[in-house]
């Protein structure tokens, strides 16, 4: 599905990323985890096209998307619900949903994304700025959802977010995960993603430090307090 090899990147002057290496297979959740300001949010930027990478090569089904612009990328099948959510406030919720969407047959309708998320039908005529924010995290993933992706992208996919609320987010990216759609997701919650993923990348620099399975890091857990303990 996506495919980074040597990559390169950063903002002006300072690199962050060190010839990091990434892939996800269709119908794989993987995660992408590592302390703060490792480069994970640069990671998924150069990814979408945010940032232009200075080397190396970001391949979305077997095809060059290095330095893509970003709505290439989205047609090219991925769906991006970035750290900080970024949904449009002045909008209601149902505006947030058929803004962007990309119909396709069998795909993601309004049905399909309220019954995913029932609060979100609850308020479809709030408006951005009414809702909190698990509600709007959740607008955020289905804004993603609508535009029918092959590979849904979460950055910090349930920070700052109450309890029950994070549990609604998993069971959604559970329920996402047994549909059969390719997820990559960053978050800080260890256990949830351990439960959630097949696979897992560690990040510690800007440079790949440590990729295996569920079954691999729950083997060894010195790799999480190397890598993930503050």
């Amino acid at each position: 599905m996506v495919e980074i090899e040597a990559l390169d990147c950063g903002y002006g002057g300072a690199q962050v990323l060190f010839a990091m290496a990434l892939r996800v297979m269709p119908g794989e959740v993987v995660t992408l985890m590592g302390r703060n300001g490792m480069g994970k949010t640069t990671t998924l930027r150069a990814l979408f096209g945010l940032l232009k990478p200075k080397a190396g090569t970001i391949r979305v089904k077997g095809r060059d998307m290095t330095g893509a612009a970003p709505h290439l990328v989205a047609a090219a099948g991925l769906g991006y619900v970035p750290e900080g959510r970024q949904i449009f406030p002045r909008l209601t919720v149902e505006e947030n949903l058929v803004a962007t969407a990309r119909p396709r047959p069998e795909g993601w309708t309004l049905s399909r994304a309220y019954g995913l998320f029932p609060r979100l039908r609850e308020r479809r005529g709030n408006l951005g700025t009414e809702l909190s924010g698990g509600e709007q995290q959740m607008l955020a993933i289905a804004r993603a959802l609508m535009t029918n992706p092959d590979l849904l992208v979460l950055d910090e996919a349930t920070e700052g977010l109450a309890p029950v609320i994070r549990a609604e987010i998993w069971s959604a990216i559970a329920a996402l995960r047994a549909d059969g759609l390719a997820i990559l997701v960053v978050d800080k919650n260890l256990e949830a993603l351990l439960r959630i993923a097949e696979r897992h990348a560690v990040i510690e620099g800007g440079r790949l430090a440590w990729s295996g399975t569920t079954a691999e890091l729950r083997a060894d857990r010195t790799l999480a307090l190397r890598f993930l303990e503050v």
